[in-house]
């Protein structure tokens, strides 16, 4: 299964690495799962949720590590988005990386696996 990523606020990220685990941002939390990007869908997901935000970071996460709890479900133009239906434990993490605002204000992302 292909690397899945999470944008998240660093400040949000660093209590969830302190506690071992990620519940979710507010928006996860109201919707009742982890919202997750693929690659392809990242950039996409930063310009519509995430425009004009500085201090976040992008997290790697590799969905052979969540189970049955990951689902991937239509959404945004009817493409399917990997979503979590339980918490996320930080040792599914491959990585975090800061997404830092560019002069253009777009986020300049790392590289990604696809």
């Amino acid at each position: 299964m292909p690397i899945i990523y999470k944008i998240v606020p660093e400040k949000l990220w660093r209590a969830a690495e302190a506690a071992g685990v990620f519940e979710g941002s507010a928006v996860d939390l109201a919707d009742g799962f982890i919202h997750f990007s693929t690659a392809d869908q990242a950039r996409e997901t930063a310009e519509k949720h995430f425009a004009g935000q500085s201090d976040l970071l992008l997290a790697a996460i590799d969905p052979a590590k969540l189970g049955a709890a990951l689902k991937y479900e239509v959404s945004r133009a009817g493409a399917l988005f990997p979503h979590l239906y339980a918490p996320l434990p930080c040792a599914a993490v491959a990585w975090v990386k800061p997404l830092p605002l560019g002069e253009n204000g777009q986020h300049i992302f790392p590289d990604m696996v696809p």
